[in-house]
C-alpha cells in the first residue's frame, strides 16, 4: 500500500547562519550610526551629499588631471571610466535584484541624518560602489594618486552608514562591486604595467650625473619652457637651447658639433629632426617628451622628464631601429610612421585647423573633412601590379593592440616595417576604420598587413604627399621604404639589474 504523501506547503525552515549575519549587520549599523565621532557630525553628512551623482569624483578627477602628467591624466580617466561602469551596473542590476529596505532611523541622531533620505532600495550602496570604483581605477594606474584618493573614498563609504541610509553589508557589497568594475575596465584597456616593456638592445653610453656633455634643443612651439626649467634643476651641467620651430634643425646641427649627447625637447616632428641629426653625427639621443602625443617617447617607456634624467644619470640606453624613405624628390627618416594616401591629407588639414581650435578638435575636424571629400584613391605599382590604395601605412616596428587601448610597439628593434594597406574601393571610411582596428598580419578584401624589411613602390604620381612623424613632404616616381636596424642609440630608463 502506497503511503500518503504530505503536500502541505510549509514556510521555509530557519537559517541560523543567515540570521546571525543579519543580526550582526544590524548591531554594527546601530553602533556606527549612534556613535559621536569628533568632527564627523558636520563632515560626513556633507561629504555624503557632495558624492551624489558622482560630483565629488568628477571634481577629484579634474584635480588629478590638472597635474599635467601622462600618468595623472590616465589615472583620472581610468577612475571616471570605472565609476561609470559601477554606476551603470548598480542602477540596472544591483538595485533591482535585492530589494532590501533602508535601515530604520530610530538609533540615528538627528544631527547625523541627511536632509533628503534616498527612496531607492538599500542593497548595494551605490555611493560606496562609485567611491571604490574611482579609487581602485586611479590606483591601478598610479599607486601614488591611489593613496591620495583612497582615504576620501573610505570616508564616503563610512558616511553612508553614519548617516543611517545603508547597512554595513550594503557598503561592503557596493565596494566589492566597485573594485570589480575597476578591474573589468582594466581588462578592456590594460594599464601600463600589463603592457610588455620595449624589448630593445642595451647600448653602452656615458653616464652624465650632472648633465655635463648634454646639449638639449627645445622647440618653443611645443610649450617646453616648464620642462626645460625642470631639466636645468635636475642636471645643472647640461646646456639648453630654446628656439622657434623654424630654427630647430639649424640649432640641432650646431648642438651636434659640440655635444657628447644630443638632447631634444618637443613633439614627434622635433624628435624626428633630432634623430636624423644624431644618426648623421653618430651621437646618442636623449628625448624629453614635450609634444601632444609623444609616441616615440612613450613606446620607449619615457613618460616625463624624470625618466630621461634617471636614464642619463645611470647611463641607461638602448639601440633602436629607424625607418627611411627615399624618392627622386625627397628622402628622410622616421622613428614612428610613414604613410601615403589619405593620412598625409589629414595631417595637412589638422595643421590648418589646430592654430584656430586646438590640437584634438582639429584632428576630429580634419578626419571628417578628409573622409567626406570626393576623391580618388592613390594608384601605385606594388609587387608588380598597379593597385588603387586609400592608404599605405608603414610603422617603424610592429604595432600591437591590447583590448581597446591605442596600439603600441613592444620592440623598437625588431628589424621590420609594419606595413598596412587599405585597398581602393567604395566606402573608404569603413575600410579605414576596419584596418585601424585590425591586428598585425591581418588580411581581408578591404585591407592587408605584412611585416617586411624593405618595400618599393613605383608609379607614384608627381606631387603625392607623404607623411612621416607628423611632417609632410611630396614624392613621385619610385619610392623606397626600408629599415635601418639598430641604427640609433637612445637613453631610456632600464630596470635595475
Amino acid at each position: 500500500m502506497t503511503p500518503d504523501v504530505d503536500l502541505t506547503l510549509r514556510p521555509p525552515g530557519p537559517h541560523p547562519l543567515r540570521d546571525r549575519l543579519l543580526a550582526a549587520d544590524c548591531r554594527l549599523f546601530e553602533s556606527v550610526a549612534a556613535r559621536h565621532w569628533p568632527g564627523a557630525d558636520p563632515l560626513l553628512p556633507g561629504l555624503s551629499r557632495v558624492a551624489n551623482h558622482g560630483v565629488l569624483w568628477f571634481a577629484t578627477a579634474a584635480a588629478v588631471a590638472a597635474a599635467r602628467t601622462p600618468r595623472a591624466r590616465r589615472a583620472a580617466t581610468r577612475g571616471v571610466a570605472s565609476l561609470a561602469l559601477a554606476s551603470a551596473t548598480i542602477n540596472t542590476i544591483g538595485k533591482r535584484t535585492v530589494r532590501r529596505p533602508r535601515p530604520v532611523l530610530d538609533p540615528v541622531p538627528a544631527v547625523h541624518r541627511l536632509k533628503r533620505r534616498p527612496i531607492t532600495t538599500s542593497f548595494p550602496s551605490g555611493h560606496s560602489a562609485s567611491a571604490a570604483a574611482f579609487a581602485a581605477g586611479v590606483a591601478l594606474e598610479s599607486r601614488g594618486w591611489g593613496a591620495v584618493v583612497a582615504p576620501l573614498a573610505a570616508a564616503v563609504a563610512v558616511s553612508r552608514v553614519y548617516t543611517g541610509v545603508h547597512f554595513p553589508s550594503d557598503v561592503l557589497a557596493g565596494a566589492a562591486l566597485g573594485v570589480g568594475a575597476a578591474y573589468a575596465v582594466r581588462g578592456l584597456v590594460p594599464t601600463r604595467d600589463l603592457v610588455p616593456p620595449p624589448g630593445n638592445r642595451h647600448a653602452n653610453v656615458p653616464a652624465l650625473p650632472d648633465g655635463t656633455g648634454l646639449v638639449v634643443v627645445a622647440n618653443r612651439g611645443s610649450g617646453t619652457a616648464e620642462r626645460v626649467r625642470a631639466l636645468e634643476e635636475a642636471l645643472p651641467g647640461a646646456e639648453t637651447v630654446e628656439c622657434e620651430p623654424s630654427e630647430v634643425r639649424t640649432e640641432l646641427e650646431k648642438a651636434a658639433a659640440r655635444a657628447l649627447v644630443l638632447g631634444v625637447c618637443g613633439g614627434d616632428g622635433t624628435v624626428n629632426a633630432a634623430a636624423d641629426v644624431a644618426l648623421r653625427h653618430g651621437l646618442p639621443l636623449a628625448v624629453l617628451p614635450g609634444g601632444t602625443l609623444n609616441h616615440f617617447a612613450l613606446d620607449l617607456g619615457i613618460e616625463n622628464i624624470r625618466d630621461t634624467v634617471r636614464a642619463l644619470q645611470r647611463g641607461d640606453a638602448v639601440r633602436v631601429d629607424v625607418g627611411r624613405f627615399s624618392s627622386k624628390t625627397a628622402s628622410g627618416c622616421f622613428v614612428n610612421t610613414c604613410s601615403l594616401g589619405v593620412y598625409p591629407e589629414l595631417v595637412r588639414e589638422r595643421e590648418h585647423w589646430s592654430g584656430r581650435i586646438g590640437g584634438w578638435p582639429a584632428g576630429v575636424v580634419a578626419a571628417l573633412r578628409v573622409l567626406r571629400a570626393d576623391r580618388h584613391p592613390l594608384r601605385v605599382r606594388l609587387s608588380g601590379r598597379t593597385r588603387p590604395l586609400w592608404l599605405l601605412f608603414a610603422g617603424n616596428g610592429t604595432y600591437h593592440r591590447m583590448g581597446l587601448a591605442p596600439a603600441r610597439r613592444h620592440d623598437l628593434a625588431d628589424g621590420r616595417l609594419d606595413v598596412r594597406v587599405v585597398h581602393g574601393g567604395r566606402g573608404p571610411a569603413a575600410r579605414l576604420l576596419a584596418a585601424a582596428f585590425a591586428g598585425p598580419l591581418s588580411r581581408s578584401p578591404a585591407h592587408a598587413a605584412v611585416r617586411v624589411r624593405r618595400l618599393r613602390l613605383d608609379g607614384v604620381a608627381p606631387g603625392t604627399p607623404l607623411a612621416y612623424d607628423g611632417e609632410v613632404t611630396e614624392v613621385h616616381g619610385e619610392v623606397t621604404l626600408e629599415k635601418l636596424s639598430e641604427a640609433l642609440t637612445v637613453y631610456r630608463p632600464l630596470p635595475r639589474r
